[in-house]
């Protein structure tokens, strides 16, 4: 029988969840969790995206309530620690946590924020590396940790090459999405031998944005599921990092089926946002443990969701269903067709 948007809508519970701090902008999480013979899935578009592109979450969100996910590979995957845009001393506090509590030796840290300046972002950088290398070596460990940085599309051509060259001296895995085009991100790759990892530009489809790309992020929500992200880390062939939206530990779940699919053992996959999440939906936040995360569908707690949906409010929830009749009508309907 064909999914209609009464069987998508039926058992749905928006939600809120506050943040620990401030991240993209925001400090409450919402989203729409979605019920179906397959077990959760969560649609969680962020306020900017259009119909269109909300349609990709929601064809995401069916699949894995009503579809099926590949057969995993490996039980658990590793994950990154993400640092937000924080002041230097608090960024540094999370790293140290990051390698002590939860076993994290890769580490995302935000740069480009708006407001900030390029002093800001190698504070904050010298701060993660200082403090996590010293928790490292505390645990008898003499390899430094992994510094990953994310501009989210926060610079020019000239304003990265110009941030690259003093940020570069802290030793980095690579930069993702440094500028917001490809044209960009093409005239970057001539100045630069930082590594770049491409995210938005890929999700975007320019044809040119896999000849750019030394690394390709993959997000299971905005590509439309785990098939298509399976489907496109074949396709690039290249090396991949699975990363998450700042997913409710349901839509973790997404991710980490992606991550346990690909062949080969998957770096450090950037699903290490649940420690960002003040309250989740289920009783403990899935957080990382000896760096990893486990593979597995979840199931939200009972009393978690209704705190959640609570939290949210009736105008807001209406909103969040109104969104997902909107994706539908906006491709949604036709891709949930063809999973």
């Amino acid at each position: 029988m064909p999914i209609t948007i009464s069987d998508l809508l039926h058992d749905a519970v928006p939600y809120a969840l506050p943040l620990q701090h401030r991240f993209r902008g925001i400090t409450v999480r919402e989203g729409v969790l979605l019920r179906g013979p397959s077990g959760w899935g969560e649609f969680a578009p962020f306020d900017d995206y259009s119909p269109r592109g909300c349609a990709l979450w929601l064809a995401a969100a069916a699949e894995a309530a009503f579809g099926t996910w590949p057969e995993p590979l490996r039980d658990r995957v590793p994950v990154n620690a993400i640092i937000p845009a924080l002041p230097a001393a608090d960024a540094g506090s999370l790293a140290r946590r990051a390698v002590l509590e939860h076993g994290c030796s890769t580490l995302k840290v935000k740069v480009a924020a708006i407001g900030e300046v390029l002093a800001d972002d190698e504070a904050r950088l010298v701060a993660v590396r200082d403090a996590a290398d010293t928790a490292l070596r505390s645990l008898g460990r003499s390899e430094p940790a992994l510094l990953r940085i994310d501009a989210n599309g926060g610079w020019s051509a000239e304003d990265a090459e110009r941030a690259l060259r003093r940020l570069s001296a802290y030793d980095l895995e690579y930069v993702e999405q440094p500028c917001p085009t490809v044209d960009e991100i093409l005239e970057l790759r001539a100045s630069t031998e930082v590594p770049i990892a491409l995210d938005e530009s890929v999700r975007f489809a320019d044809p040119r944005a896999l000849e750019a790309a030394d690394i390709v992020i993959l997000k299971v929500a905005p590509l439309g599921g785990v098939a298509a992200a399976l489907a496109l880390a074949r396709e690039w062939g290249g090396p991949v990092v699975v990363s998450g939206a700042l997913d409710s530990a349901v839509g973790l779940s997404a991710g980490l089926a992606l991550a346990a699919a690909l062949s080969g053992e998957p770096p450090a996959c950037g699903l290490g946002t649940g420690v960002l999440l003040a309250r989740d939906v289920v009783s403990e936040p899935r957080v990382p443990q000896d760096g990893y995360l486990d593979v597995g569908r979840v199931a939200p707690d009972l009393d978690a969701l209704m705190a959640a949906r609570d939290l949210l409010g009736d105008d807001r929830a209406r909103w969040w269903k109104q969104r997902v009749v909107d994706a539908w009508e906006s491709g949604g309907e036709e891709l949930i067709a063809a999973l």
